[in-house]
C-alpha cells in the first residue's frame, strides 16, 4: 500500500515538473484566450445576479454556485472545439447571449416577484401588455442591464484577437483533442461539486420548490436547466405518475372523517344568510390603524374591524401567481402549484371549493371584476370553480375618467356592482359573490386621482438655540410606501361608499361580509425602514446609534407581509379580535363552520378549532407558528415568543410543510378530486404508446 502512495506522490511530482518546464499553463491560457473569456463572462454573469438578488455574506463567500455554473458553462463552451474558425465563435456567443438573457430575465423577476423565473411561467406572457406600467416601474431596473457589459466585451475580444491575428485555428484532430479534455475537465469540476453536496442540497434541487435556495446553492444556470426538466414533469408524470400520486394523497387523507366531527361557539352562526366576499388587491395589514397626522388611512376598515371580527395575524400565501394563487387558496385550501400557476395551467381540473359546496346549499353563486375576463385565464378557471356568472370588464362602463392604474376605479366598480347585486337579491333567495377590486394595484402611482391625503409628519423640533419649532417634514412623500397609502386611503373611501351604496339598498340586512387583502404589496424594504426610522429634524433615516433606532432585519419585513382579514354582520354577529396565526388556506374550514359546510379536502383548519396549534406554510417552503418564524432557505428563524424552541419543533415542521406542498400539488396536476381522472389518463397513457 505505501509502495502504490509513493508512486503516485512521484507521478504528481513528476507532473507538475512537466506542467512547470513546458509551461502548460501558460500555454494553455494562451491558446485558449476565447474560451476563458467566454467562461469568465458567463461566470461573472451568474455571480452578479446572486449579489444583486440575495445581497448576503453568505452568498458572497459561496463558492458551490460558483463552481457550479463553470462547470456548466465549460461543458456547454466545450463543444465549440468541434466547429471550424468563427462557427467556434458564433457557438459561443450563441451560448453567452443566452447565459445573458437567462440572467437579466430572472434579475428582473426577482426584483418583483422575490423569486426566480420558470420557464413554465412562459404561458403568462400574455398579461404583461396589461400590467406594462406595472413592469416598467417595478421590474426593469438599471442593474438589470448590468449583464450586457461582460457580453459586450466578449465580443469586443473576439474582434481583438481576429485584429492582431491571435485568434487560433485548429485542425481537426486539435479540435477534437481539445473538445475532449475541455468536457472531461467540465465533467471533474462538475464531479466535484456533485460528492459536495449534502441529501437535503440534493433533495430541495430535485423538488425545485424552493427556488432562491437552489440558486444560492446550485448557480443560476443549473437551476434554470433543471427547471426545464421540473416545468415539463406535469405534463409527463400527469400520464405516467398518477398511481403512486392517489396512494400518497389517499394515506395523507386517510385519518381524516367523511364529516365534520365537531362543533364550536360559530358552528352554523351564518349559515342561510347572503355572502359577499371582497378580495381586496395589495391590501396590507401595515395599514390598518395607521395615521398620518392624526388622519386615519382606512376609517372605514377601522369601523368595520371594531364592529365585526378581525383576524389580526392572518398570511397570504400566495407564490409567482400572486392574485389568482389567492383565489385557489381562498375558494379550496389547496396551495399554489409547484409551476406555473393553477389559474393558467390546471384550469381545467376538478376542485372542491366554496362557491360549488354553496351552490349545494342552493346559493346562487358569482364573481366580480372590472378587469379582462381573460386576465389570469379567469373566465375558465372561475367556471371550474364553480361561479354561475362572472361579471368581467365587458359586463361594466368603463369611461376614461373612472380609469385609475389597471382599469376602471374601484369607486365606479363598486357602484355599478351595487346595481347588479340588486338585481340579483331580487331573483335568487340566497346567493354569494366574489368582488374583485383593482385600483389598489402596484405601481401606486395615479397619486394625482388618490384625492389629499399628505403622507407628512407634523412635529416639534429642538433648535440649536433652545427654541422650538413646528414642522411638517416630508416623511413618506414621493416614496412608493406613501403613494401606496395614498392608494389605499382611495380604496378605503370607495369601500365605505360601497357599504352605504349596499345598505340604502336595503343588502347589508341578511348578508355577512368578508373582506382581506390578497397579498402584501411589494414594497422595498428600504422604504420600511425609512417609515420605522424616520428622523423629522434631518429629514433622514435615524443613526443605528440612537437608543430609538428599530433595527428593522428582514424577518420584520416578513412579518409586515401580513393581510388583514374581517368578516362583518350588521347585527353584529360575529365580533372580537382574533390574534391566533392563521394562513389564507384556513379562512374555507373557517367558513365552511359557520356557514355549514365542509371539505374534507381542505389543507387548513378551522381557527377556532385549532387555536394556537396552527402552522402556516408558504409556497418557499417558508412557515409560521404563533411561536416562530421559519426561513428554509437559510434555515434561520425569528422567535415570537420567550421560549425555547427544541430542534425537533423545527424538524416536524418542516416535514410537515414539504409534505403538505407536495400533495397539494399532486392533487391539482393529477386532478384527484375528478372520480374520472384515472380512466382520462389511462387513455392518454393508451394514445401515446
Amino acid at each position: 500500500m505505501k509502495k502504490k502512495i509513493i508512486k503516485l506522490k512521484d507521478k504528481f511530482i513528476r507532473y507538475i515538473k512537466r506542467i512547470k518546464e513546458e509551461k502548460l499553463i501558460s500555454s494553455y491560457f494562451k491558446n485558449n484566450r476565447l474560451f476563458l473569456v467566454y467562461v469568465f463572462v458567463c461566470v461573472l454573469n451568474s455571480t452578479l445576479l446572486r449579489i444583486f438578488t440575495m445581497p448576503t455574506m453568505e452568498n458572497y463567500l459561496s463558492f458551490k454556485p460558483i463552481v457550479a455554473d463553470i462547470a456548466v458553462v465549460t461543458i456547454i463552451g466545450s463543444f465549440s472545439y468541434l466547429f471550424k474558425g468563427k462557427k467556434r465563435y458564433t457557438y459561443l456567443l450563441i451560448w453567452a447571449i443566452i447565459f445573458t438573457t437567462i440572467c437579466t430575465i430572472n434579475s428582473a423577476y426577482y426584483t418583483f416577484y422575490t423569486s426566480f423565473a420558470s420557464v413554465s411561467m412562459l404561458s403568462l406572457t400574455q398579461y404583461i401588455g396589461q400590467v406594462g406600467d406595472a413592469v416598467v416601474e417595478n421590474v426593469l431596473q438599471i442593474k438589470d442591464l448590468v449583464y450586457i457589459f461582460p457580453l459586450g466585451f466578449f465580443i469586443y475580444y473576439y474582434h481583438r484577437l481576429v485584429k492582431k491575428d491571435k485568434y487560433k485555428i485548429y485542425g481537426k484532430e486539435t479540435r477534437i483533442k481539445k473538445f475532449k479534455n475541455t468536457l472531461i475537465t467540465g465533467a471533474i469540476i462538475l464531479l466535484l461539486f456533485v460528492v459536495s453536496l449534502s441529501s437535503l442540497e440534493i433533495s430541495r434541487f430535485v423538488k425545485q420548490w424552493n427556488r432562491e435556495y437552489i440558486v444560492m446553492r446550485f448557480g443560476i444556470y443549473m437551476y434554470q436547466g433543471n427547471d426545464i426538466v421540473t416545468s415539463i414533469g406535469p405534463q409527463i408524470s400527469a400520464m405516467f405518475g398518477y398511481d403512486d400520486a392517489k396512494k400518497e394523497f389517499n394515506e395523507y387523507y386517510q385519518d381524516r372523517n367523511d364529516e365534520q366531527d365537531y362543533t364550536n361557539e360559530y358552528t352554523d352562526i351564518l349559515e342561510g344568510k347572503n355572502v359577499i366576499v371582497i378580495h381586496a388587491e395589495s391590501l396590507q395589514g401595515i395599514a390598518i390603524n395607521r395615521t398620518f397626522n392624526g388622519e386615519e388611512v382606512t376609517p372605514n376598515l377601522n369601523r368595520l374591524i371594531k364592529e365585526g371580527m378581525y383576524f389580526n395575524n392572518f398570511y397570504s400565501q400566495v407564490s409567482v401567481g400572486t392574485s389568482s394563487d389567492t383565489e385557489l387558496t381562498y375558494n379550496t385550501s389547496l396551495m399554489p402549484t409547484q409551476n406555473g400557476t393553477a389559474f393558467v395551467s390546471y384550469f381545467d381540473r376538478t376542485y372542491i371549493s366554496t362557491p360549488s359546496l354553496l351552490k349545494e346549499k342552493g346559493y346562487y353563486t358569482f364573481s366580480m371584476h372590472a378587469n379582462n375576463a381573460d386576465f389570469w385565464n379567469r373566465r375558465a378557471m372561475h367556471e371550474s370553480l364553480g361561479y354561475d356568472k362572472f361579471y368581467s370588464k365587458e359586463t361594466y362602463k368603463v369611461n376614461d375618467e373612472d380609469i385609475i392604474g389597471l382599469g376602471l376605479s374601484d369607486k365606479s366598480f363598486f357602484a355599478q356592482s351595487v346595481e347588479k347585486i340588486k338585481k340579483i337579491s331580487e331573483e335568487h333567495d340566497k346567493y354569494y359573490g366574489y368582488v374583485i377590486t383593482l385600483t389598489n394595484h402596484t405601481p401606486f402611482s395615479d397619486i394625482d386621482k388618490y384625492g389629499d391625503f399628505p403622507v407628512t409628519m407634523k412635529t416639534t423640533i429642538t433648535n440649536e438655540d433652545g427654541t422650538t419649532e413646528e414642522i411638517e417634514a416630508p416623511y413618506l412623500e414621493g416614496t412608493k410606501l406613501g403613494n401606496y397609502f395614498k392608494s389605499v386611503h382611495y380604496a378605503d373611501e370607495a369601500l365605505g361608499e360601497f357599504f352605504n351604496e349596499m345598505d340604502e339598498a336595503g343588502l347589508l340586512d341578511n348578508t355577512a361580509i368578508i373582506i382581506f387583502g390578497d397579498h402584501d404589496a411589494r414594497l422595498p424594504r428600504s422604504e420600511f425602514n425609512l417609515m420605522y426610522n424616520y428622523d423629522p429634524a434631518t429629514d433622514d433615516i435615524k443613526d443605528e446609534e440612537d437608543p430609538t433606532y428599530i433595527d428593522y432585519d428582514s424577518f420584520d419585513y416578513e412579518l409586515d407581509r401580513k393581510v388583514p382579514l374581517i368578516i362583518w354582520t350588521k347585527d353584529g354577529s360575529v365580533q372580537g379580535e382574533i390574534n391566533y396565526t392563521m394562513g389564507m388556506y384556513d379562512v374555507m374550514p373557517t367558513l365552511g363552520n359557520m356557514l355549514g359546510f365542509y371539505n374534507k379536502y381542505a389543507l387548513g383548519h378551522d381557527i377556532f378549532e385549532i387555536k394556537d396549534n396552527n402552522i402556516v406554510v408558504f409556497p418557499n417552503g417558508n412557515w409560521v407558528t404563533d411561536k416562530m418564524y421559519y426561513n428554509s432557505q437559510k434555515g434561520e428563524y425569528k422567535l415570537l415568543k420567550d421560549e425555547i424552541i427544541d430542534e425537533n419543533y423545527i424538524n416536524e415542521n418542516n416535514e410537515y410543510a414539504e409534505k403538505l406542498l407536495d400533495i397539494s400539488n399532486k392533487a391539482i396536476v393529477f386532478d384527484l378530486f375528478n372520480p374520472n381522472s384515472e380512466e382520462e389518463v389511462n387513455e392518454a397513457v393508451s394514445k401515446e404508446n
